[in-house]
């Protein structure tokens, strides 16, 4: 039920983020999602990619910072409202979101919506228990 996701801390400067899609396309290794948060002086390039221990290695070869992080993959519904069921659940069994982003899949029926929360085994129990779908990584690396 976990996803790996890299992240690669990025210096804000010209052409960080074009490398870090080279130095992955130069490995064949596809994005499937990605979000940055940045500031003034740097970045965080947060990414899941098909092949996330790969990516890891060649990333790091290429000189970047990277670290892993285990999010959750998240089915809801296409339409106004589903996504604050899974909130709700979450809110009400005191799990803290520290950060969230869309996801795009092929299914236009569904959004995917990848949750990084402080307490994964509580939230995939509290989530599964209440109905909400959770994607696995296989599922996920190859949308």
């Amino acid at each position: 039920m976990k996803v790996k996701q890299i992240s690669i801390f990025l210096e804000n400067k010209t052409g960080r983020l074009a490398r870090v899609t080279e130095v992955l396309g130069e490995n064949n290794i596809n994005i499937r999602a990605l979000s940055i948060a940045d500031t003034t002086d740097f970045g965080i390039l947060r990414l899941i990619v098909d092949d996330p221990e790969k990516a890891v290695e060649v990333l790091r070869s290429a000189g970047f910072v990277v670290s892993t992080t285990e999010v959750l993959a998240v089915e809801v519904d296409d339409r106004p409202g589903a996504l604050s069921k899974a909130l709700r659940v979450l809110d009400e069994n005191g799990i803290n979101i520290e950060y969230l982003y869309a996801f795009v899949q092929k299914d236009p029926e569904k959004a995917l919506v990848v949750f990084r929360v402080e307490k994964v085994e509580d939230a995939i129990k509290e989530l599964t228990g209440n109905g909400i779908t959770l994607i696995s990584s296989d599922k996920v690396y190859k949308l």
